[in-house]
C-alpha cells in the first residue's frame, strides 16, 4: 500500500512545545518556524540578520497574530554568538522540543568564519555541531526531543578528508567545500544517534531532511547582472515552492511516526521535488569511522563537548 501524502495538515498540535529553527528569517526556516508556530509551538528564531528576522517575524504574525515568536541574534560564523545564542535560550526555556540546524550557505567563493573555519564547513557544520552541543542537556532533558539538521542530495558531491577538512593544503573548490558541509550534516547526525544509544538515553531523537530543489533565496548570491531578475522568476515557476521544500524537515520535526537515525526526502525522480518521505543517503554518509573522526575533528575546533555523551 502506497503512503499517503503527508502535507501541512497533518503537523500536530504543538501547543506547549518550544523549537528553535536557525535561518528562520528566509526560505525553508521561515516556513517551518511559521508553520510550527501556526500550530502552537513557542519558536525561537535564530537569525543573522535581525532586520530580516523582524521582518520574517511580521509576516508569520501577519497570518498568526497570537504566535509565539522570539527573535534572537545567530551568527553561526562565530562561536561567540553561537554560545551567546545557546546561553539566551537556556537562560529564558526550561525545555526544548525541537531544535532544527537549518541555516546555510551554499557554493560561496572561499573565505573563513571569525573563529578561521572554512567558511561553508564552518556556518553549514560545525556552527550547527556547537550549537547543539550547547544545547544538547537542555534537549536531553526534554521528553520526545529531536534534532533535524538539514542537509541536500549535494552531499553526494563532498568526500571527507580527515587531514584536510578544510582545504588548507588542498585546492579550494566551492562545490565540493559545499557537498562536504553537507556530508559533514549527515555524518554528524548518524553518529549523534548513535552516541545518545550507546550512553543508554532515551533522547533526543537525531534525524535529517533535505528539501530537494527549491525555489529559495540560497544561491542568490549566484545571481549577479541584467539576468538575475528572469531567472529568479523562472525558477519560481520550475522549482518547488519553499512550502514544498519545508514539508521533509517538517515532517522530520514532528510527525509522530517519524524515527531516529532516518533522512527525509522528496520522493519524485532524483528526489528534486515529490512528497516528504524517508530517503536514503550515500554510503559516505554512513561511513562510520568517518563520522567519528568528524566527531572528534569538530569537539577539537568548537571546543564543545555534549555533556552525556563523552567518551
Amino acid at each position: 500500500m502506497a503512503e499517503m501524502t503527508w502535507t501541512l495538515a497533518d503537523i500536530p498540535d504543538q501547543t506547549g512545545r518550544v523549537a528553535v529553527v536557525t535561518g528562520a528569517n528566509s526560505g525553508i526556516g521561515l516556513i517551518t518556524a511559521r508553520e510550527l508556530a501556526i500550530k502552537g509551538a513557542h519558536v525561537v528564531m535564530g537569525c543573522r540578520n535581525l532586520t530580516k528576522g523582524e521582518s520574517a517575524v511580521a509576516d508569520i504574525r501577519a497570518e498568526a497574530p497570537s504566535a509565539a515568536l522570539e527573535l534572537v541574534q545567530l551568527d553561526l560564523a562565530s562561536l561567540d554568538s553561537v554560545r551567546a545564542f545557546a546561553a539566551e535560550v537556556k537562560g529564558r526555556h526550561n525545555r526544548l522540543d525541537v531544535l532544527v540546524n537549518n541555516a546555510g550557505i551554499m557554493m560561496v567563493p572561499e573565505g573563513t568564519t571569525q573563529d578561521g573555519f572554512e567558511l561553508q564547513f564552518g556556518v553549514n557544520h560545525l556552527g550547527h555541531f556547537a550549537l547543539t552541543g550547547l544545547l544538547f542537556d537542555l534537549l536531553a532533558e526534554t521528553d520526545g526531543s529531536r534534532v533535524v539538521t538539514v542537509s541536500s542530495s549535494a552531499h553526494a558531491w563532498g568526500t571527507f578528508d580527515a587531514e584536510d577538512p578544510m582545504f588548507q593544503t588542498s585546492p579550494y573548490d566551492k562545490r565540493e567545500a559545499y557537498g562536504r558541509s553537507k556530508l559533514a550534516n549527515l555524518l554528524f547526525t548518524y553518529e549523534l544517534q548513535r552516541r545518545v544509544e550507546q550512553a543508554g538515553l532515551d533522547g533526543p531523537a537525531a534525524l535529517a531532511a533535505h528539501p530537494g530543489v527549491a525555489a529559495t533565496n540560497l544561491g542568490d548570491h549566484m545571481l549577479r547582472g541584467w539576468y538575475a531578475k528572469p531567472v529568479k522568476l523562472l525558477m519560481n515557476v520550475v522549482f518547488p515552492s519553499a512550502v514544498q521544500g519545508a514539508l521533509p524537515t517538517l515532517r522530520a520535526a514532528v510527525d509522530p511516526d517519524a524515527e531516529a537515525g532516518e533522512y527525509y526526502g522528496p520522493d519524485g525522480f532524483q528526489e528534486a521535488r515529490g512528497k516528504p518521505v524517508v530517503v536514503r543517503s550515500n554510503r559516505a554518509s554512513r561511513d562510520e569511522t568517518d563520522a567519528r573522526k568528524l566527531w572528534e575533528i569538530s569537539e577539537e575546533l568548537t571546543g564543545v563537548r555534549f555533556r552525556g555523551l563523552e567518551g
